[in-house]
């Protein structure tokens, strides 16, 4: 089969070959042959400890010189990803080091190595916690070198070493969660550090601030003898930016600049910026940093005109973002826009009030309202006249500038342009934030499209800083916080749709035709040629707006292409978004596309445009309405559709056509759709700026800790005001012992004696102060009761109320014998607050979530619960078990479109339960009917819910209380047979339950008959309760009405996916949707903003937002969500999931640490990771785990793989990795175990890179996919595809040979070992993986096997052989490499074959049995017309024989390349699998992006 993966392979063979490794990448065959690896050896490795030489200085010396120090930045960045790989840092460098023997290369190296684990992204400061003593000492080695000493011009590190300490103190700044570096970099910009300000200055700040004036006095009583050390450290920030700005200054506007200064100007701006984005740093440090006018004179240097500067330029615009943001720096509360007016007119009237006194020449500035005067060009021109030394004087007056610039203030800049500049950038009129939001486009165009700043391309090495926001611990408000993850997101949007936008318009190869048109010599499945372009309608700005209302245009285009793609574009819905672009080429025809060149001169893009589809237009000129109905088949190939043009870009682009620029909407000549699940972007983007321009109400109890500050158990149920003291755990526990076992620290205090001990039980936590019902109270028992508290715990059995004589009326019983941790979870999750549950695989998460959706449900019914997950595959497990549990199904919904894949008849969607309620209306009036019927009552009672509620208070009720009042006579009735008898008797509804088991009063005594009665009577009752819930479905008569009403008021458990809920907040919104409770699932998995969203999908209620409970379930230490683009990805920390975050943060989590999913061996590889994960008593002692594997020596094993042919891992595409010889060797022994008889449902193959599933996919339909003995597995899919999934046995290709690769991050390692349950089996690179640091643990037990597949061939599956058996070594095959097992199973092949002829029947025997099939007359004309002549049929049998005849075995090629269309082989594969026999076809997945 051809590989569907490459479509360039014709172009990729002429292109020049790139280089084998990406930089950075180390080889094992370069580790072992170098001198640092032997260096490595000789003093540190850890598998030669024995024989390490003693340490040396000279070492550290000789290895800084000669291989970090020297040689380009690209070569050192090499060697220095090889020392890290070996260890260096750990065994090595921190542990010898000493500050008083350190030299600067020591400190140097070190700095080098944790930076260069931070870009690899891997563990850093469990490092340095080994040593924490020795921490503060090195920490202020490194302040030291980031400057020159005292009186010295140069510092002693060169600048490319500052690059490096400035980075490594970045980096601890950004990890204040780890006490280590919290401790240091907290003294560097304390209150302290105001110590620096100008002394006029530091008045005025604390005249502003009179809190801060009395810490000053109690720090100035404190420190009276400052050290020296002190006194450097409180000057150290401002000192590191005088620095900068001498370096700055000194770029020359022309000439050259080294790269290493413009690099370090860079970082500097970064680091800056990364403090002023976290309120604990800026608090003090704003202030400092303003003093120090840094902006200003950035603004003014050469180098944000040079060429060189475009990056420092949009850093410092960032910057200057961030100085003035919307805060208050005391406080940390948020500014309103009229805040920020009144700051920005105290600032503009002080500065009238010192040119009034000053100046009498500009009494007609200081005289003028502020809104005149606040622009930039009024403020030129008023101030353009004044000399420096006016300047000066207005700048002193406002205490910007000291008076005299005399040591230690003599940094300080005089100069006219500066002054000038300096007043004018301070007083002029900020535009506001959220009107700057609400006037940006959404779509992106060209000029962002391809900006390498901001959106850099796939593969970003690290090395650079780049202009984007970062998501890190902390934010300064919800506005920051919505804000850059609004950033953030729409430009992980904009790199999808450039690589969109590059595949479409690149096959659609456009040329320059001879009279300078252009021309298409190819064709793309997502774009087409535009024929006509024309903008219809521009709609008039609405009250107080700039932009047009609405913008419409025209887009027509021909539709000559296949049936499938035709329907593709036809079937554009309302809302889908589409791109226009415009392209002049000026390659002549025949140009071949390279894709190693860049994109835009080779297409000659011009114009990127976004568009929004109202529908396709008819043959009038209207718009065809989406309805129940079919669409009109339109005639002929010419479409036009009407589309919506973004009204705030349109007004952009007038404003420029009107400066002489291009009329872009003239010039369209391609228009590009998109495959719609990637298509949402504008709509999430719409969700977060509509939040934005809402007051968030988040919930008051979360807001803090949303942020990333205050006490992070905070929300905790164990300090939450209202939490509950008394629980109904329903049908949680099992039995009493199952209570007994679950609370080991408490005592348990029963009501009853142990043989009355059954469940349900209601337990009261009597270590929970009671809640007192007024303040007063509170403040006087408050002392009192911490004392009479008790870790105890009253445990009182009570009865579900019987729901009538059915057996179906019986609720539905859980039967999971839930672990302490588990209930623990359950309990958390009960009560009010904030609970995260990390659930380490198989522990049961999606069990925990059910109990806890399924208890809520029972003890607060009038509440609503919303559960969110990140797949639809997810929360169709969830609701799966969710059903299975005694909840009414009239309160499920399930809303998005993965709904039909839950594995069930029953319809969940809305428009499913509008279904079912009428249904079920019908069907309880019909019981209405009957019940009417069997107490002789005579109308048309059961004609609607109106009519039945009437019959139900005066016919039922009447009766009811007339029996209640009857048979209270006879309470004291001791003859039990006459007391049965006379309640069958008076029962006045034993008629309609005929049909019940009789009899129909059992009991030993009056109550027990009473309460039967009421069981039966609660039937009825709630039969008309219900019709009394769709009394509302008679009165809506549409079904949108209904299934509205359905999601607002019916609905109690509504699920939904993270998706879902950002593209429908508003019309939650809008609908007056309520919820008082979210679970979600996956949490891990989902992006921060996705997990924010489902917070706020309602309007708040009196200015409160009415959210009690959110409970979290993921686990951090697996995948987080995936993001396409790697700088978002590592540079923005954009992967960082809010669960992840608060488990940072420290915020309180329960562990689960009981595994039910695999063996015991198995579960050893992973559960090093987690704090304590234990084995469940099943899974020693269920027969599946206690068997052996059959045909396999070992549970699990790791089997390596030599290069085959000299080839081991490939590149056939930039990272697009495959390994040959590790893709036959996993195929061949999934057919070994087909062979031996494994059902195929129950074997996955996965791998760690997309090039490889490929690879795989093909070699297996080479050898057996369509071969009914053999097929295809259950999946063959990656590691991070298969998160959330698992299966019974498992084989993993780890493809790389030269590198670890991204197994490094240790999240994806534990995914992969954690699919299976009972057979691991890992094909790879045994020498590369055994010495990768972060995966030890594992491969540690991995290496304890022997390393060559070890086979017990003799055994036929299932087995009998236990697991804990040895196995004789006669009995094991060993298996050396992948050519002896190929053509091992290809012996066992032909076995098979030869064992399944003999049980074929012989040709007399089916002569028989077809002698005895029923025959038509022998005359019959249509046999005799199809009669073949002999030789005919003798050629035939001959051909069919060959076919079924066994062929030698022999390797076959595997193309690695093709040039079809990509998603036309999607198809051909969809309809092979079609096609396939049910128990061999293998349900692909959809191959990732």
């Amino acid at each position: 089969m051809k590989r569907r993966s490459q479509t360039a392979a014709e172009r990729a063979k002429e292109e020049p070959k790139k280089p084998k490794e990406p930089k950075g990448a180390v080889t094992v065959a370069q580790l072992s042959s170098d001198v640092i690896w032997k260096l490595a050896s000789q003093y540190w490795a850890p598998d030669t400890k024995a024989d390490h030489l003693p340490y040396s200085a000279k070492v550290i010396e000789r290895i800084y010189s000669e291989e970090i120090g020297s040689g380009s930045p690209g070569q050192a960045a090499r060697r220095i990803n090889m020392l890290e790989f070996s260890q260096y840092l750990e065994q090595y460098l921190w542990p010898h080091y000493q500050r008083d023997t350190a030299t600067h290369a020591h400190l140097m190296s070190i700095v080098m190595m944790a930076n260069e684990k931070f870009r690899e992204r891997v563990e850093v400061w469990t490092v340095f916690e080994q040593l924490p003593d020795q921490y503060p000492a090195f920490f202020r080695h490194v302040l030291e070198s980031c400057l020159p000493a005292e009186g010295a011009k140069q510092a002693k590190s060169s600048l490319r070493e500052r690059t490096a300490l400035l980075m490594f103190l970045n980096h601890c700044f950004n990890s204040m969660e780890i006490e280590l570096c919290r401790e240091q970099a907290k003294r560097l910009v304390s209150l302290s550090m105001w110590h620096c300000l100008q002394p006029k200055r530091r008045e005025q700040e604390l005249r502003d601030v009179p809190e801060w004036r009395k810490y000053w006095k109690r720090l100035l009583k404190k420190e009276k003898d400052t050290k020296p050390e002190v006194q450097w450290e409180r000057h150290f920030m401002q000192n590191l930016i005088i620095d900068f700005l001498n370096i700055l200054e000194r770029i020359p506007a022309k000439g050259d600049v080294s790269p290493s200064v413009v690099h370090y100007c860079e970082r500097f701006l970064e680091f800056i910026i990364d403090l002023e984005a976290l309120l604990p740093t800026r608090r003090f440090f704003n202030t400092v940093l303003d003093d120090c006018h840094l902006i200003v004179r950035a603004l003014l240097s050469p180098l944000v005109r040079r060429e060189e500067g475009k990056l420092f330029g949009q850093l410092l615009d960032m910057l200057k973002f961030y100085t003035r943001f919307e805060i208050n720096d005391v406080t940390g509360n948020s500014l309103t826009d009229h805040d920020m007016t009144q700051l920005h007119y105290k600032k503009i009237t002080s500065l009238q009030r010192a040119v009034f006194a000053k100046f009498p020449s500009l009494r007609v500035f200081a005289l003028s309202n502020v809104a005149t005067v606040d622009n930039r060009e009024s403020l030129e021109k008023h101030f353009g006249g004044l000399d420096a030394d006016g300047l000066r004087q207005i700048a002193t007056f406002l205490n910007l500038v000291p008076e005299e610039v005399l040591a230690p203030l003599d940094w300080h800049r005089l100069d006219e342009q500066f002054l000038r500049e300096l007043l004018i950038t301070r007083h002029e009129r900020r535009c506001s934030q959220l009107d700057a939001l609400n006037e940006m486009p959404l779509y992106p165009t060209e000029q962002i499209i391809w900006d390498e700043n901001v959106v850099p391309s796939e593969y970003y090495n690290g090395d650079n800083c780049l202009a984007l926001p970062k998501l890190n611990l902390q934010f300064l408000t919800l506005h920051d916080y919505l804000l850059r993850n609004f950033n953030l997101f729409r430009l992980e949007s904009t790199y999808q749709i450039r690589q969109d936008i590059e595949d479409a318009v690149s096959r659609m190869l456009p040329w320059q035709s001879e009279d300078g048109d252009v021309v298409f010599g190819g064709w793309a499945r997502m774009a087409l040629p535009i024929a006509s372009f024309a903008v219809v309608e521009v709609a008039k700005p609405r009250l107080g707006e700039k932009k047009p209302s609405r913008v419409r245009a025209d887009v027509g285009v021909t539709l000559s292409v296949r049936r499938e793609i035709k329907e593709e574009w036809e079937n554009l819905r309302k809302h889908d978004v589409c791109f226009l672009i415009t392209v002049k080429p000026t390659q002549p025809y025949g140009t071949k596309y390279n894709h190693r060149e860049p994109f835009i001169p080779q297409v000659g893009l011009v114009s990127v445009r976004g568009c929004e589809v109202e529908g396709l237009l008819d043959a009038n000129g209207r718009v065809m309405e989406d309805g129940p109905e079919p669409r009109a088949k339109l005639p002929g190939e010419q479409r036009c559709y009407r589309v919506w043009l973004d009204s705030n870009q349109y007004r952009l682009d007038m404003d420029d056509l009107q400066e002489g620029a291009d009329d872009v909407y003239e010039s369209f000549n391609i228009l590009m759709r998109r495959k719609p699940k990637e298509n949402n972007f504008k709509a999430v983007l719409e969700t977060i700026r509509h939040l934005m321009n809402t007051e968030c109400v988040v919930p008051p109890w979360l807001h803090d800790i949303l942020l990333g500050y205050g006490d992070p158990g905070a929300a905790h149920y164990s300090n939450m005001p209202n939490q509950e003291r008394s629980l109904e755990f329903n049908d949680t526990f099992l039995n009493c012992k199952h209570v007994e076992a679950s609370f080991p620290g408490y005592e348990l205090k029963w009501d009853v004696p142990e043989e009355q001990r059954v469940p349900p039980y209601r337990l009261v936590f009597e270590d929970v102060p009671v809640a007192a019902e007024s303040d007063e109270e509170k403040s006087e028992d408050m002392d009192e009761k911490k004392v009479e508290l008790t870790k105890s715990i009253q445990v009182q059995s009570y009865k579900f109320e019987g729901r009538g004589p059915y057996p179906s009326d019986k609720p539905k019983q859980n039967s999971i014998p839930f672990t302490p941790t588990q209930i623990e979870a359950i309990r958390a999750g009960m009560q009010p607050g904030l609970t995260l549950v990390v659930g380490p695989p198989g522990t049961g998460k999606t069990d925990v979530a059910v109990q806890i959706i399924s208890n809520i449900y029972h003890n607060h019914p009038n509440q609503r619960t919303l559960i969110v997950t990140h797949s639809n595959q997810a929360l169709n497990q969830l609701f799966e078990k969710i059903m299975a549990l005694d909840i009414d199904e009239r309160h499920l919904l399930r809303l998005g479109h993965g709904e039909e894949a839950l594995e069930t008849e029953k319809d969940y969607s809305r428009h499913g339960r509008v279904n079912y309620v009428l249904a079920k209306r019908i069907d309880l009036l019909s019981q209405v009917q009957r019940l009417q019927e069997a107490i002789g009552v005579n109308g048309d009672n059961a004609y609607t819910c109106e009519t039945a509620g009437y019959f139900y208070l005066y016919n039922v009720m009447a009766r009811w209380e007339k029996f209640q009042s009857q048979i209270s006579a006879h309470r004291n009735e001791e003859d039990m047979t006459k007391l049965s008898s006379l309640f069958e008797t008076e029962f006045p509804f034993g008629k309609f339950f005929a049909d019940a088991p009789q009899p129909l009063f059992k009991g030993s005594n009056y109550d027990e008959l009473m309460e039967t009665a009421e069981s039966n009577f609660r039937y009825i009752s709630d039969i008309f309760t219900e019709l009394e819930e769709f009394r509302a479905f008679e009165l809506l008569r549409s079904g949108l009405d209904r299934s509205k009403y359905l999601l607002v008021k019916e609905a109690k458990i509504i699920a939904m996916t993270c998706t879902h809920a950002a593209l429908k907040r508003k019309e939650l919104v809008n609908l007056g949707f309520r919820y008082d409770n979210i679970l979600m699932e996956e949490s891990a998995q989902i992006l921060e903003i996705e997990t924010f969203i489902p917070l706020l999908l309602q309007n708040p209620l009196d200015g409160l937002n009415r959210l009690k409970r959110w409970i979290m379930i993921g686990d951090h230490h697996q995948l987080p969500p995936v993001i396409k683009n790697m700088a978002f990805q590592k540079y923005s920390n954009m992967e960082q999931s809010l669960f992840t975050r608060l488990v940072r943060l420290g915020v309180p989590t329960v562990d689960l640490d009981g595994q039910g999913r695999a063996r015991a061996s198995i579960c050893s590889l992973y559960k090093w990771r987690y704090k304590k994960l234990d084995n469940l008593q099943h899974i020693f002692e269920r027969d599946e785990y206690k068997k052996a594997n059959t045909g396999f020596a070992h549970d699990f094993q790791l089997i390596n793989v030599d290069d085959f042919k000299g080839v081991g891992e490939s590149e056939p595409n930039p990272y697009f990795y495959q390994n040959l010889a590790e893709a036959e060797y996993v195929v061949a022994v999934y057919m070994y175990m087909r062979l031996l008889g494994y059902p195929a449902s129950q074997i996955s193959i996965l791998t760690t890179y997309n090039g490889q599933k490929h690879l795989i996919r093909d070699v297996i339909n080479a050898r057996c996919g369509n071969n009914p003995l053999i097929g295809w597995p259950h999946k063959i899919t990656t590691v991070d595809k298969y998160q959330g999934q698992q299966n019974d046995y498992i084989l993993i290709s780890l493809v790389r040979t030269k590198a670890v690769g991204h197994l490094r991050d240790v999240r994806r390692l534990v995914v992969a070992m954690s699919r299976a349950r009972l057979g691991l089996y890992v094909f790879g690179r045994v020498s590369l993986f055994k010495n990768c640091l972060e995966l030890q643990q594992t491969f540690k037990l991995l290496t304890q096997r022997p390393l060559e597949l070890g086979l017990v061939p003799d055994e036929s599956y299932p087995t009998a052989r236990l697991a804990s058996a040895p196995v004789a070594k006669k009995d094991v095959k060993t298996i050396p490499n992948m050519s002896v097992m190929a053509e091992f199973v290809y012996e066992r092949y032909m076995a098979k074959m030869e064992e399944l002829k003999g049980t074929l029947p012989s040709e007399e025997e089916l002569l028989a049995m077809r002698n005895q099939l029923p025959q038509e007359d022998e005359d019959n004309d249509a046999e005799e017309a199809t009669e073949e002549p002999p030789e005919k049929r003798a050629a035939k049998e001959d051909k069919v024989a060959q076919k079924k005849a066994p062929e030698a075995f022999k390797p076959t090629p595997i193309q690695n390349e093709i040039n079809v269309d990509e998603a036309d082989m999607d198809q051909r594969e969809q309809k092979q699998e079609e096609s396939a026999p049910e128990e061999t076809k293998e349900p692909v997945p959809a191959e990732e992006s």
